[in-house]
């Protein structure tokens, strides 16, 4: 086979699969060709020979000087070409596990859709509100904050200095020389790869101490990434004893540790449960975390606490991003200084948990017999599994034409696994809407289950 040729139908398919989930919209620019050829390692002239491609099947069009663009067909304007411009438009393509994710995610953000997809809260649950005012406070008399370099005083130290007051609960409370604000969890869990990790490293995972014991004796581990409280999507917590081993046992092997900590906060029970971090005493573990779930997902504003990593994951930062926005630092620092957020939060935990339970709760009343459900101890999302034999996938897409998005398990695997199960966002205050939507959701996969066909 002529792998050339392979290559830029690859990158025709994975264009056009964009172009079908609307993640490049009529009218967008696509990236250029240089960029392209860089960023998927291809020559010019394979990027240039996939575009060509695009442009006969008519999902693209060149402009000169400007580049390729995505082009929606009109009849009105060319009535001989309208059918065979719909028919190449029909023209099935592959979609990656990323393509579909960004579907999903995209799905969330259409007024005629319910929010069961991707994991954010309600907007209504959130001090909005206040945050609005502080920015306002903090504009008008903090206007120095916009003289500062971009790319020096990275960390505003009111807000380095709310993170350690809110971790001096934990069994070893962060260090302010240590953090590094990023512009979200997702940058910071970003700095901490790229710092302890090379090209071709493959990524381990493990919720269990004992497979990742016996992982790091059988071949070169470079990095273990774990969410340790109340993981997406089973909302599963690990036990203190061991996460004082696993801290232990990846020290000795001089394996860095990168925790997602974003759930954090959002415990059922009574007391916060602690990182990771908390049993390290040779700063082998990188916490990151943010307010994306407790605040509002649009401050964008995340942190690291790097351990023995600091000087280059800050490196990093400053060359990737430089500052997370200064004033958004300032706004939430006088927000968690103030004690409206440990209101908030604990009026936030009793939400999501009464939330988590009617949906449950609804998932078991009109789901096909024989349906399993995770039982979240924190956070807000609610992992399902169908009968044997149901995809999810192909659940997905009746669902959303009703304007009942979810994810699909398979989506949580990189190998195709967990096609009979899904993960529904608990993030939103009940209703009969909601109800009504579980109550249809559970028809279509009777509907789509093997003894219905």
């Amino acid at each position: 086979m002529d792998q050339r040729a392979l290559r830029y139908e690859q990158l025709a398919d994975e264009l056009a699969g964009m172009i079908a989930g609307r993640i490049l919209r009529p009218g967008d620019r696509l990236p250029s060709v240089r960029r392209l050829a860089h960023e998927k390692k291809l020559s010019i002239s394979t990027v240039v020979q996939a575009l060509r491609q695009l442009e006969e099947r008519g999902q693209v069009e060149a402009r000169p000087q400007s580049g390729f663009f995505v082009r929606l067909p009109s009849p009105s304007q060319d009535p001989q070409l309208a059918p065979q411009t719909r028919k190449r438009m029909a023209r099935p393509v592959a979609v990656d596990i990323n393509n579909r994710l960004m579907r999903v995610l995209a799905l969330n953000n259409r007024t005629e859709m319910l929010p069961l997809g991707a994991a954010l809260p309600a907007a209504e649950l959130l001090p909005i509100a206040n945050l609005q005012r502080l920015y306002g406070i903090v504009g008008r008399r903090s206007g120095a904050l916009l003289d500062a370099a971009s790319h020096t005083a990275l960390n505003h130290p009111d807000l380095v200095r709310q993170f350690v007051r809110h971790s001096l609960a934990w069994g070893q409370p962060l260090a302010a020389d240590e953090i590094v604000v990023a512009n979200s969890c997702t940058e910071a869990l970003s700095l901490c790869l790229r710092t302890v990790t090379r090209p071709g490293d493959i990524p381990r995972d493990g919720m269990s101490v004992d497979a990742l014991e016996i992982a790091t004796c059988e071949r070169r581990i470079a990095a273990c990434l774990l969410v340790s409280n109340f993981n997406n999507p089973l909302g599963s917590l690990i036990p203190d004893h061991e996460k004082k081993r696993l801290t232990e046992l990846m020290a000795a092997r001089k394996i860095p540790v990168i925790e997602d900590d974003i759930f954090g906060n959002l415990h059922f029970g009574p007391d916060r449960p602690w990182p990771v971090k908390s049993f390290d005493t040779t700063g082998n573990v990188m916490l990151c975390s943010s307010l994306s779930k407790t605040l509002s997902p649009a401050l964008r504003l995340g942190y690291v606490a790097a351990g023995r990593f600091h000087a280059e994951i800050l490196m990093q930062k400053t060359l990737t991003s430089g500052a997370t926005n200064p004033v958004t630092q300032a706004v939430v620092a006088r927000y968690l200084e103030s004690t409206a957020y440990d209101r908030h939060l604990r009026g936030l935990r009793r939400a999501y948990e009464k939330q988590v339970m009617q949906m449950s709760e609804a998932v078991l009343r009109y789901f096909p017999a024989g349906t399993r459900l995770s039982q979240p101890q924190g956070g807000f999302v609610l992992w399902v599994e169908l009968p044997a034999g149901i995809d999810s996938a192909a659940l997905f897409d009746e669902a959303v034409k009703v304007g009942i998005p979810f994810v699909p398990g398979d989506l949580f695997s990189a190998s195709g696994h967990y096609r009979n199960c899904l993960r529904l966002n608990c993030g939103n205050p009940w209703s009969a809407r909601f109800e009504e939507a579980i109550q249809r959701l559970g028809s279509l996969a009777a509907m789509v289950a093997p003894s219905a066909k």
